[in-house]
């Protein structure tokens, strides 16, 4: 096995195109210096390996000073070939021969001491050669010969010695992405342990210039400071570099620096710029072509689409669809928008209504109380002059006088209207003192007349098909028909009363449930449309309930609160028109609920309820019987005889139109108010201070009268209820007083009382102790 040849170290020479214009004279790496200059006047072809051709520039000799600066220059060296082989007219180059390491370390290894001193004579020899234009070998060149020298340290180990042409240029880069490619490796790179020879020109600019060295190198950090800021602002906005750019970037550097006539410019022509702006717009064409094309494609997408819009809006069943969902939203929103709208004045015009019904009921309750407290005042003041049996006058002051005044021509008026009529029958206080003056009917008819006038201009700028219920009703019957299972997956039936609400009370705010000429629930427009729309439901049983909820919603949610207003605030219990109206419309809207739905609603809770609260306010208020001694009292012409009597049966109309209640009521609510609080509590104190007679018991037997059957309907009872206990003793006391008097006949109409009421057991006892046999078919009837 050879030995291999002792290395040698030579000093290196590299080309340098930096900026500063000083010229170097350059070799090849590992290159002796007695070795280039017959290999630069060498011509031929190049060997396989050795030939590099390189462009023409100035060379500046660096010194020992960084090797840095060779990579520097290598990189200005790469980027300046194609320059080089793109010009014409280009100068005539020379042919270098460049050999490995190991080549040129052997032949040289006895010369170095040679070498040191012929360096000066060799200087401007080698000047001379590199001033010339030589080629630089392309990447393939240079990664070939590469490539050859690891194959071969891959098979023998080393390098033979025999290879006579190898081709590599250390430091030279092609561009910024093939850096770390084109880098020799560590046993190629050489290091200078000698100052670089310097050339003549050298010397002197160094001489002449030694004061300037400083700014030079300020001059070349703010230098490299812009470099390196427009190369991140160039990356920034990710503009390419190439060799164009990198030219007009060398251009801007030497413009930077001082001008020195040493440097010697790339060439540039014509061709050059014409081709960087050829290239330029035929970017530019081509973008501007790709956007025309996406442009293009575009418009023909806008115009598929249209077209694919109007053909499914032509001819598919989900266009139609669309459609009438789509006017079924916006009819639904301008429905709830007008609803909106109007509602604000819905509620005024109701709340001015409840305000003249509610002032007019309580002008009549506290006239009525008024004229009770001063009749009742006048009358003990006259008990008082009875009682201390003096002829003087009784002052009573000019209210009371103009009160008493009044209450007797209203009595003198219905009197007349009776006797007219041919109700001969009637008693002095079960009529209802509701009349009003011919100035107060006035201003009441006035300001109704008003609130009407109001009522009728709520919609009237408003199209029926958001006014009219039964219209409205028609647009969801139309979905029910056309489209059943999205009409009842949006639960139509439950958004159905609500929309309807203000329409509906709309319809009812002239609507006066305590009037007996009052309209009723079923020939209201409202209630029709919707029976109508009920009717008109589809077959399917569950379909059909949820339809039948619209109905009780609406009554429960709206008529039902309405009604509840009415009995709290306006309604007067001892008036027997508005109770028999009142319960007469409750009897047939409550049915008509429960026919809809079978629970027990919250509406009809609280309408009951408050019945019974304003049944006990009116027990508690206006139920008065005054008790007089009995010598005041036997005279029936007299005021007292008369007071009392007209309160008396003013309870017994009282107790009466509680029970009329019957039904709607549950009977031990009834029984506790009726029997409990108003006949025993009232009544029969009564008519235990009343001489026992026929009035007493036409009284008693009105009283039973009233008493509803149905607490009596078991066949089996013997025994009356026990509320009534104290109404059967005072019966039973009665007869046995009318038994001992001339009233004896009387007897046999108490008799048929208690049967009624289901005493049979104090009946026969009662006729076995008198012995009245001929009254007990009576019993047996039974």
């Amino acid at each position: 096995m050879a030995h291999r040849p002792k290395r040698t170290f030579r000093q290196r020479r590299a080309h340098s195109s930096d900026s500063d214009g000083a010229e170097e004279p350059s070799s090849e790496p590992g290159a002796p210096e007695e070795q280039a200059a017959p290999g630069l006047t060498e011509e031929g072809p190049p060997s396989g390996r050795g030939r590099v051709e390189v462009t023409a520039g100035r060379v500046r000799g660096r010194g020992p000073r960084g090797r840095g600066r060779v990579w520097a220059s290598s990189r200005r060296a790469a980027g300046a070939a194609p320059r080089a082989e793109g010009g014409s007219g280009v100068p005539e180059s020379r042919v270098v021969d460049l050999s490995t390491d190991e080549e040129r370390e052997t032949p040289h290894s006895s010369k170095s001491k040679d070498d040191q001193g012929s360096s000066s004579n060799n200087s401007s020899s080698l000047e001379e050669e590199f001033s010339s234009i030589v080629n630089i070998p392309d990447s393939a060149f240079i990664q070939a010969a590469r490539r050859k020298r690891e194959l071969a340290r891959a098979q023998d180990d080393y390098i033979s010695l025999d290879v006579k042409h190898t081709s590599t240029i250390t430091g030279m880069k092609k561009n910024s992405d093939e850096d770390s490619e084109s880098e020799p490796d560590d046993h190629e790179k050489r290091i200078p342990f000698t100052p670089k020879p310097q050339t003549l020109k050298q010397r002197m600019a160094e001489e002449t210039t030694p004061r300037n060295e400083e700014t030079s190198e300020e001059s070349q950090e703010d230098e490299n400071q812009d470099i390196w800021e427009q190369q991140q602002m160039r990356k920034a906005v990710k503009i390419t570099e190439g060799p164009g750019l990198d030219l007009s970037y060398s251009s801007e550097l030497q413009t930077v620096k001082k001008f020195d006539t040493s440097i010697s410019l790339p060439p540039v022509n014509l061709e050059i710029i014409k081709k960087q702006l050829n290239t330029r717009l035929t970017l530019l064409q081509d973008t501007h072509r790709s956007h025309l094309r996406e442009y293009e494609k575009y418009i023909q997408d806008v115009k598929s689409s249209k077209s694919t819009i109007q053909n499914l809006e032509n001819s598919s069943n989900q266009a139609l669809n669309f459609k009438f969902y789509k006017s079924m939203k916006i009819y639904v929103e301008n429905l709830i928008d007008c609803l909106n709208e109007k509602i604000i004045s819905i509620q005024e015009i109701e709340s001015s209504m409840h305000a003249l019904l509610l002032k007019q009921a309580m002008t009549f309750v506290k006239r009525r109380q008024d004229e009770l407290k001063h009749e009742s005042t006048y009358l003990q003041q006259l008990s008082r002059r009875a009682e201390t049996s003096t002829n003087e006058s009784l002052a009573v002051d000019e209210k009371t006088q103009w009160i008493l005044e009044e209450i007797e021509s209203r009595r003198s008026r219905r009197r007349q209207a009776r006797a007219l009529s041919g109700n001969c029958d009637h008693q002095e206080g079960t009529s209802s003192d509701d009349e009003l003056s011919s100035a107060d009917m006035n201003d009441f008819q006035k300001t109704q007349g008003d609130i009407s006038q109001d009522h009728k201009k709520i919609f009237e700028d408003v199209h029926d098909d958001f006014c009219n219920i039964q219209h409205i009703l028609l647009k969801f019957q139309q979905w029910r028909e056309k489209y059943p299972d999205s009409y009842y997956e949006a639960f139509i039936s439950l958004w159905i009363p609500k929309l309807l609400n203000p329409l509906i009370r709309v319809q009812l705010i002239d609507w006066n449930p305590l009037k007996f000429d009052a309209i009723g629930l079923k020939q209201m427009p409202w209630f029709t449309s919707i029976e109508e729309f009920m009717a008109s439901s589809m077959e399917d049983s569950k379909k059909e309930d949820s339809s039948d909820k619209i109905l009780s919603t609406v009554i429960n949610k709206t008529l039902i609160p309405r009604l509840t207003d009415f009995v709290e605030f306006i309604w007067d219990p001892l008036s027997t028109s508005q109770t028999t109206s009142l319960i007469t419309h409750c009897r047939v809207i409550l049915e008509e609920l429960s026919t809809c739905a079978n629970e027990v609603s919250k509406g009809k809770q609280d309408l009951l309820k408050s019945v019974v609260v304003r049944m006990k306010k009116a027990i508690e208020d206006d139920v008065f019987i005054p008790l007089y001694p009995k010598r005041t009292v036997e005279n029936k012409t007299s005021p007292h005889s008369k007071f009392q009597e007209r309160q008396f049966w003013s309870g017994v109309k009282l107790f009466h139109n509680i029970l009329l209640w019957n039904g709607l009521l549950p009977d031990d609510t009834l029984q506790e108010l009726g029997l409990g609080k108003l006949l025993n509590r009232y009544l029969i104190i009564a008519l235990l201070n009343a001489i026992p007679g026929p009035d007493v018991v036409k009284k008693c037997d009105q009283i039973a009268a009233y008493l509803p059957e149905k607490w009596f309907q078991n066949s089996a009872m013997r025994t009356s209820i026990p509320q009534l206990e104290n109404f059967i003793q005072f019966l039973l006391q009665c007869a046995h007083k009318l038994s001992r008097s001339e009233f004896r006949d009387e007897v046999k109409e108490i008799i048929p009382i208690l049967v009624k009421i289901k005493a049979l057991n104090q009946a026969e006892s009662f006729i076995e102790e008198y012995q009245l046999d001929h009254l007990k078919s009576v019993i047996k009837e039974v």
